[in-house]
């Protein structure tokens, strides 16, 4: 089975970026959907972002991170991206990522998670 490990989380100024990275185990990443989660102190869980399996491209996002958070993906290297920029106090949590080797970016339910990096945004 899969296992996910991220990374790149820690503490910027509001306006600042950060770059998680989240690195699977397996012989068959290119074939997962992959996502990236977040959660808040006290709050559920929400989506962030996510993208469609293989090599194809598609991306989605929810919309309070839509033009300042790209999601990316390294089938070479096992790896999925979140690149943060215009960090705002609300994006405060732990962020997750997640994969799934069925469905489209348009389904909600994943089979595999990491353990969670922490972000913290100062203002």
């Amino acid at each position: 089975q899969v296992q996910l490990v991220e990374s790149g989380g820690g503490l910027v100024q509001a306006g600042g970026s950060l770059r998680l990275s989240c690195t699977a185990s397996g012989r068959t990443f290119s074939g997962y959907r992959l996502g990236w989660f977040r959660q808040a102190p006290g709050k559920e869980r929400e989506f962030v972002a996510g993208i469609e399996r293989w090599s194809i491209s598609s991306t989605v996002y929810s919309d309070s991170v839509k033009g300042r958070f790209t999601i990316s993906r390294d089938n070479a290297k096992n790896t999925v991206y979140l690149q943060m920029n215009g960090l705002k106090p609300e994006d405060m949590g732990v962020y997750y990522c997640a994969a799934d080797p069925s469905g489209t970016i348009r389904s909600s339910e994943y089979t595999y998670w990491g353990q969670g990096t922490q972000v913290t945004v100062s203002s």
